[in-house]
């Protein structure tokens, strides 16, 4: 369990659950949330947990974005160097975790809400729900990357009706946007996400987690980290790395030997 259970971790067997629990306020993030949100993260990455699923409590709203009364008092430095830089160090955390992601989304999702759900790799809606980006209708713009990995994800057009015209769509309509993967029946959203995670949880792990990787890359999210992270995940697993740490304990030169090519697979 989280220390603030306002964004709450709950790992259970192969399922880290991480909720946000503040109802009163529709779910919106205020700066000690956001900040919570990295080292939750990290726990997750060093887990056992196979399958994350992320959702809001009460059913009125999944997340209402940023905390209005956090950063309208902020001055415009503060509001740039840490209310949108971490911000985005959070989300950029969950949305490189390398266990899948299922957004539950049980209550209307706007503004930094959505931008949050975008971080997921599957998102589910409930029936009743809303989808927008209001911001600039506050004079202020998407800055937990509702420009750019929300773009990259649901395509430039579809941002653009939200963000520049103001259009809020409903969870059918979002659903044939590709704003979310799937609709289902209000209240069902969870039984529907567990299901998910059961076939995430029934597939190879390490697979998994390289194929998430790999599509992140593709996708353009943080490409050179995935990179040099599969990289050396093959270096680490080959008979030079043993050879050249032993030749360092041994204070001797490494003999390294040609890697064979061509074996088949038993």
């Amino acid at each position: 369990m989280s220390e603030d259970q306002r964004v709450d971790l709950r790992i259970e067997a192969d399922i880290a659950r991480l909720t946000i629990r503040r109802p009163d306020k529709l779910n919106a993030l205020d700066a000690e949330m956001v900040d919570g949100l990295l080292p939750l993260c990290r726990r997750i990455e060093r887990s056992d947990a196979r399958v994350v699923i992320l959702t809001g409590e009460g059913g009125r709203s999944f997340c209402a974005g940023g905390d209005i009364a956090a950063w309208s008092q902020l001055s415009p430095e503060d509001f740039s160097r840490r209310w949108l830089r971490d911000g985005h160090a959070a989300f950029d955390a969950l949305a490189r975790l390398m266990q899948p992601v299922i957004a539950v989304l049980n209550g209307h999702c706007l503004g930094g809400g959505l931008e949050l759900a975008a971080c997921a790799d599957y998102r589910l809606a409930e029936a009743h729900v809303r989808i927008g980006l209001p911001e600039t209708s506050l004079g202020v713009i998407p800055g937990w990357s509702g420009t750019q990995r929300a773009v990259r994800r649901f395509g430039a057009g579809t941002v653009r009706r939200m963000a520049l015209f103001g259009e809020v769509f409903g969870a059918e309509e979002a659903q044939r946007l590709g704003l979310v993967d799937q609709v289902v029946p209000t209240g069902a959203g969870m039984a529907a996400a567990e299901a998910l995670a059961a076939r995430v949880i029934a597939r190879a792990p390490r697979a998994t987690e390289i194929t998430k990787m790999l599509v992140n890359a593709a996708e353009g999210e943080e490409r050179e980290r995935v990179l040099e992270a599969l990289a050396g995940s093959v270096a680490a697993a080959s008979g030079d790395l043993r050879e050249g740490l032993a030749a360092f304990r041994e204070k001797r030169s490494a003999r390294f030997e040609a890697t064979g090519r061509g074996e088949k697979l038993e």
